[in-house]
């Protein structure tokens, strides 16, 4: 094997393990993403690259590029609806288009774009994992010219590694944000048996009688029964008031 290609096998692999490790380690996502970019125009033979990742309502942002002028690329085919790496990503199959002009019929709009930014050929590769489909890799030529086979099986393992990394992410952060919903409803669940304990003591009741006194003074006073329950147990709420409550109850 020539030097040459020994050093983009060494590129292409150290890209993909970095790309694995973020899978294990702490990272910063648009890092990883903006780096990808440049890796593609690196490894592909394209001119420039961009990705477009789909938000909670589904609509899809510009989350890097390998420049400014690709960036604003992306978000003009965005604002008009319309071009190659939208069908990709609706689709979830690639779309390639090695000669934009030609094809230019498709996406009009974005076709005379394309080409005053100097792009002549597009090819979109869908970032998907199974049926699930977040985005698109967006990879621009200079030069009409489909992409080399290998290149576009390398292309579609970037997204893949990418979209694996994403998706890792948000299952993260949406497993955090579980534990930390969790956190504060035990947290709350401690105080309100600590409130019921304050009012069982001071009003002669037992803890079911408690809370039941407990949640009628929420309601009349329209607050949360977590909040009275914490006023109780620091003092800023007078269990004498809430306990007075209960006689305005008619089956007590």
């Amino acid at each position: 094997m020539s030097e040459p290609a020994l050093s983009r096998e060494y590129e292409v692999t150290a890209t993909l393990i970095r790309l694995a490790d973020t899978l294990v380690e702490d990272f910063d996502l648009l890092d990883v993403l903006d780096e990808l970019a440049n890796d593609c125009v690196r490894l592909l033979g394209v001119t420039a690259a961009g990705l477009l990742l789909a938000g909670p309502g589904k609509e899809l942002h510009v989350v890097a590029a390998s420049s400014e002028r690709t960036r604003l690329l992306e978000l003009f085919q965005l604002q008009r609806d319309e071009g190659p790496c939208l069908d990709c990503y609706r689709t979830g199959q690639s779309v390639s288009v090695p000669d934009l002009e030609a094809q230019s019929a498709a996406w009009p709009a974005f076709a005379e774009a394309a080409l005053m930014t100097g792009y002549r050929a597009v090819h979109a590769v869908p970032m998907r994992l199974r049926q699930q489909v977040i985005g698109g890799l967006n990879l621009f030529g200079a030069e009409v010219g489909a992409m080399t086979k290998p290149a576009r099986r390398l292309a579609q393992a970037l997204a893949d590694m990418a979209t694996i990394t994403i998706l890792q992410e948000r299952a993260l952060r949406e497993s955090e944000e579980v534990a930390a919903q969790l956190q504060v409803a035990l947290v709350s669940r401690v105080v309100l048996e600590q409130a019921k304990g304050v009012l069982a003591e001071r009003g002669e009741l037992n803890m079911d009688d408690a809370f039941q006194v407990l949640r009628k003074y929420a309601r009349d006073h329209n607050q949360r029964l977590q909040d009275v329950s914490r006023g109780i147990v620091q003092g800023t709420v007078d269990a004498t008031v809430v306990l007075a409550s209960r006689r305005r109850t008619p089956h007590a």
